[in-house]
């Protein structure tokens, strides 16, 4: 469906990245966790990291600018800029690490990882579950950087399972308690 919209160069060659869960809970309500700054610091992150700052300015144009910290207190920094939002069923944005100040960098562990990467979020709605599908693909890569992201999809669902665990798990809690 969107792999040609999100595959700028029309490069069969890139394979993209592609994960989905659904929740228990209500379009409206993911859209928000996705969305909103107090709430993308209770959960987003790889299982184990705590986001410990975060910028957001949720526009076109805007960014995202994170920091997490792992559990051996390194901090790996992060950036979105936001290209289209279709509230409440569609965020496209480019990702990458950054530095401090926001400036593109490697990824800290992985020096052939794409620079950038295009993110598309869909959140579907049926009855009263949200499935949240990620789609992601690399911005302009080399071919090395084109190897190295078709070589890693399993770390990628691992990632992201880990992250969208911490999402049901924070979602469950809210629900909890009230």
């Amino acid at each position: 469906m969107s792999q040609e919209k999100n595959n700028p160069a029309g490069n069969p060659a890139i394979k993209p990245f592609v994960i989905s869960r659904a929740f228990d809970v209500p379009r409206e309500r993911m859209w928000k966790a996705w969305t909103e700054r107090d709430e993308l610091m209770q959960w987003f992150g790889p299982k184990g990291f705590k986001m410990t700052t975060a910028k957001l300015d949720f526009r076109p144009g805007g960014t995202f600018h994170y920091c997490l910290r792992s559990p051996d207190r390194k901090e790996m920094w992060g950036k979105f800029v936001y290209r289209e939002i279709a509230a409440p069923e569609r965020i496209v944005l480019v990702n990458s690490f950054s530095d401090e100040a926001g400036g593109i960098t490697r990824h800290p562990m992985s020096p052939t990882w794409p620079r950038e990467m295009l993110s598309t979020f869909t959140l579907a709605q049926q009855g009263g579950k949200t499935t949240v599908n990620i789609e992601w693909i690399p911005l302009n890569p080399t071919d090395e950087e084109r190897k190295t992201f078709d070589g890693a999809h399993d770390g990628m669902k691992q990632g992201w399972t880990g992250t969208m665990d911490q999402l049901a798990e924070y979602l469950a809690k809210e629900t909890e308690g009230h």
